[in-house]
C-alpha cells in the first residue's frame, strides 16, 4: 500500500501544477493519470502537510482532519524552495519570486496586459517569462546576472543533453521579441503602495523601467526540513544543506529514502529518475532500481553543468542596504542583525526567523549572504491548527470543521 502526501489540491507538484488557463503537456498528463488510475493501491492525501515526524510515523494535517500515518518505508520528495535575496523594495506588492509568479499565474492571478520584468539567474527565468507571456503579460525583458561568456559556455555544452536544447528552442519561440540581457540585475524596486518601477544595473550603466510586476529568481534551495527532523544525515559543507543518499536513494536511516531536489538541486529530469529509483528500492525491487542508475547520473551531470555557469555574482549578494528588510515576517532590518554571530542569537534579540514562515525565507537568504548558517528547527514544521498539535501518538484521526 502506498500513501502520497501532497501539499497541492491536484496532482502535478510544482512543475506540473494545475493551470486554470492551459492544459498540461501530454507527458505530464500521463504521469498524473497514473496517480489517479482507478484500482491503484495508492491513497492520495491532497492539501496535506507533514507537521511532525517520528521514525515510523508522520503527523499529517489535511484540510478537514489530522492524523498519524504509520509507515514501513518513507520516500522524502519535498522538493525545493526559492532563494529570495533582499534588495531595496523587494517586499513591495508586485515583487515575487520567479517560481512564485508561475504559481500565481497558473492559479488565475490576473497578468493580462501587465508589464512584467524577470530578473535573476538560470533557465528558470525563461520558464517564468514564458508562463507570464502565455497568460497575457507583456514581458519587458529577462535580466540574467551571469556574464554573457558564462551563458555561452553553458549553451555550448548542451549537446550532451539534446532534450534540453529542444526545450530551450521551444521557450525561445514563445519568447520571440523579448529582450535577454546578460550581466544585468535589478538593484532596487520602488513604488508607493505597490511596485511602480525597478532600477537595473548592467555594464551600460543604470536605467529605470516602469512595470507592474517583477519576478526574481536566484536559484533554488533543497527543502530538508522533514529530513532534518527525522535525523537523516545532511551534507552541511554546502551553503544550503542537502540530504545524503546512496546509489539506491537511501538516506542514513534504513527505512527512509529521498529523491529529487532535497538531494541537491537538479531539476525535473533528476527528480523523475531519482523518484523511480527510490520507489523501486523502497518496494524491495533493487534490480529494477539499479537499471536507472546511468540515467540518474546523466541527469545529475546536467545539474552540475548548470551550477558551474550560473553561480551568483558578488553584486547580487551585496544589494541589501542598512535599512533593507531581511525578515519580512517580523520587519527585521539588515542593520538590526549587526553584532550577532549566530542565527540563534539574532533570533532571540530581533525575532528574525520567528514569524509565520519560521525562517523559511530569511534563513536561506542569510545563509546565501554568508551571514549565518542555518539554525536548528523544531516541530511543528509548518504553522498548524491547535487540534493538530493535540493529536496524541495513539490517535488515528481528528475531525475538524471543513474549510470554506
Amino acid at each position: 500500500r502506498v500513501g502520497l502526501i501532497d501539499l497541492q489540491p491536484r496532482p502535478g507538484g510544482q512543475v506540473w501544477r494545475h493551470d486554470v488557463g492551459h492544459a498540461a503537456p501530454a507527458f505530464a498528463q500521463r504521469h498524473v493519470a497514473a496517480v489517479q488510475k482507478p484500482g491503484t493501491r495508492l491513497k492520495w492525501f491532497a492539501r496535506s502537510t507533514v507537521v511532525a515526524a517520528e521514525s515510523d510515523g508522520l503527523l499529517v494535517e489535511g484540510p478537514n482532519r489530522s492524523r498519524w500515518l504509520r509507515y514501513g518505508r518513507l520516500v522524502i520528495a519535498t522538493g525545493a524552495r526559492e532563494l529570495l535575496l533582499p534588495f531595496p523594495g523587494w517586499t513591495l506588492p508586485g515583487v515575487t519570486g520567479a517560481g512564485g509568479l508561475q504559481a500565481l499565474a497558473k492559479q488565475g492571478w490576473p497578468l493580462n496586459g501587465q508589464r512584467v520584468l524577470v530578473s535573476g539567474t538560470g533557465p528558470l527565468l525563461w520558464a517564468t517569462a514564458a508562463t507570464a507571456k502565455r497568460h497575457g503579460a507583456r514581458v519587458l525583458g529577462i535580466h540574467e546576472q551571469a556574464a554573457r561568456s558564462d551563458v555561452a559556455r553553458f549553451a555550448a555544452g548542451l549537446w550532451r543533453w539534446p532534450g534540453k536544447i529542444a526545450q530551450a528552442v521551444r521557450l525561445r519561440v514563445v519568447l520571440m521579441g523579448v529582450p535577454y540581457r546578460c550581466a544585468s540585475r535589478v538593484v532596487a524596486a520602488s513604488g508607493d503602495e505597490r511596485l511602480r518601477e525597478v532600477e537595473i544595473e548592467s555594464p551600460c550603466g543604470r536605467e529605470r523601467i516602469a512595470c507592474e510586476a517583477l519576478a526574481t529568481g536566484y536559484g533554488l534551495v533543497p527543502n530538508v526540513r522533514l529530513a532534518r527532523t527525522l535525523g537523516c544525515r545532511l551534507d552541511d559543507a554546502a551553503t544550503h544543506p542537502r540530504v545524503v543518499v546512496d546509489a539506491l536513494q537511501r538516506t542514513s536511516l534504513k527505512n527512509v529514502y529521498a529523491a529529487g531536489e532535497a538531494c541537491g538541486i537538479g531539476g525535473r529530469d533528476v527528480a523523475l529518475v531519482e523518484g523511480v529509483i527510490a520507489g523501486y528500492a523502497a518496494a524491495g525491487a533493487v534490480q529494477d532500481a539499479m537499471r536507472w542508475q546511468r540515467r540518474r547520473d546523466h541527469a545529475r551531470r546536467f545539474a552540475a553543468h548548470l551550477g558551474a555557469h550560473f553561480a551568483l555574482d558578488a553584486h547580487v549578494l551585496n544589494l541589501a542596504q542598512t535599512d533593507t528588510i531581511v525578515c519580512r515576517c517580523e520587519d527585521v532590518l539588515w542593520r538590526d542583525l549587526e553584532g550577532y554571530d549566530s542565527a540563534r542569537a539574532a533570533k532571540l534579540a530581533t525575532r528574525c526567523g520567528m514569524g509565520p514562515c519560521q525562517g523559511w525565507i530569511c534563513g536561506a537568504a542569510l545563509a546565501a549572504l554568508g551571514r549565518f548558517p542555518y539554525a536548528g528547527q523544531r516541530a511543528p514544521l509548518f504553522p498548524a491548527r491547535l487540534e493538530t498539535l493535540t493529536c496524541a501518538e495513539g490517535d488515528s484521526l481528528i475531525e475538524t470543521t471543513p474549510d470554506r
